[in-house]
């Protein structure tokens, strides 16, 4: 586990979301203010609250830092407002070999679950430049326990020190390792899902569409708010692009490092929404938040994917904000919605594969 130093900041922000979790929805309403309506949406008043005192506590945003101050502050933030209060009986880390290098990776199985279990292969968030297998942890421990199978979380190569496709290229080979040594991480290589949040969810869905033609492939897509096109800028951009957590400049600086090695938001390893064919994809379940720039090209992808005859459910959480997942250990919305997305992840790994 890491030692990263938690900030006065972080501090004083974690106080205040326990305080605001704790409150009726009645309270939370009255001292959030006015109810922000955007689009046709209402913020859900403990979002908009948390957001008002969170205001005066911030601390400096991600993309106004130098990278490892970045990556130390996410670890920490997610460890924070995640928890470490979900028990796992296993949790185990390993590495996979990829070529020159070896990817850290850790094994989430709960008590009770059989042998071969269910593998869901999980990628963090964080722009592709932020990120580790400590700001997934609490989202993988609440995945494994309340979805009921073994989670893989992936600590794939980051930008800007390893560009596209570095990430990419670590994701696929995560994937097939599981596939491969199957016995050995006590999981059905016919019953393994990819899943991500953000920038992971991209992976996720690039992952899906580049082993189309292995002979084991992911039975199903678990994709939370993916940022699946970084060619262009949806409404949801303008309209949600400051004071809803996650900002369009930061995610200007993500993509900026991610593609630094000369590669095109084109390319639909870059932007998987910009596959021409999406025929033959897993089953997906995608959930977007409602208040989050990347909210409409979330949406798109489940309609291409269900336009293309995939499977789809598609939920958007209309009064959160982007990186929910993140948020189990304070309040309830995030928890609400993970535990809705566990029953989907539940249903998706149970049918005939």
């Amino acid at each position: 586990m890491s030692t990263e130093k938690i900030s006065v900041q972080d501090r004083v922000a974690r106080v205040v979301l326990d305080v605001v979790g704790a409150l009726p929805t009645g309270a939370q309403r009255i001292l959030g203010g006015k109810p922000k309506e955007i689009d046709g949406q209402t913020l859900h008043p403990e979002i908009q609250l948390a957001l008002r005192l969170l205001s005066a506590v911030e601390g400096t945003s991600f993309e106004n830092l130098p990278v490892e101050e970045g990556r130390a502050q996410i670890d920490a933030e997610s460890r924070l407002f995640g928890g470490t209060a979900i028990d796992i009986e296993t949790v185990r880390d390993l590495e996979i070999p990829c070529g020159d290098h070896a990817i850290p990776a850790r094994l989430y199985r709960p008590a009770g679950v059989s042998t071969p279990a269910p593998l869901l292969v999980y990628f963090h968030g964080g722009g592709f430049v932020l990120g580790s297998l400590e700001s997934g942890d609490s989202v993988c421990r609440f995945l494994a326990r309340h979805g009921e199978i073994s989670v893989l979380s992936v600590d794939y190569r980051l930008a800007p020190e390893f560009p596209f496709p570095a990430g990419v290229d670590d994701a696929v080979a995560a994937f097939r390792y599981c596939v491969e040594h199957a016995a050995e991480l006590g999981a059905e290589p016919r019953s393994i899902a990819v899943g991500g949040d953000s920038a992971g969810g991209n992976l996720a869905a690039v992952v899906a569409q580049s082993t189309t033609e292995d002979a084991v492939k992911p039975v199903f897509q678990l994709l939370f708010f993916p940022w699946v096109d970084l060619s262009s800028k949806r409404p949801s951009h303008r309209m949600f692009g400051t004071d809803f957590f996650l900002t369009d400049a930061q995610l200007d600086w993500y993509a900026a490092h991610y593609l630094s090695g000369g590669a095109s938001a084109l390319d639909p390893r870059v932007s998987p929404l910009l596959t021409p064919d999406l025929a033959g994809l897993p089953p997906a379940y995608v959930a977007v938040a409602g208040f989050d720039p990347l909210r409409d090209e979330g949406e798109a992808y489940a309609n291409r994917l269900r336009e293309a005859g995939v499977p789809v459910a598609l939920r958007r959480h209309s009064g959160l904000i982007h990186a929910f997942v993140n948020t189990t250990g304070v309040g309830h919305t995030g928890q609400d919605a993970m535990f809705e997305a566990c029953g989907a992840l539940r249903v998706g790994l149970s049918g005939p594969h």
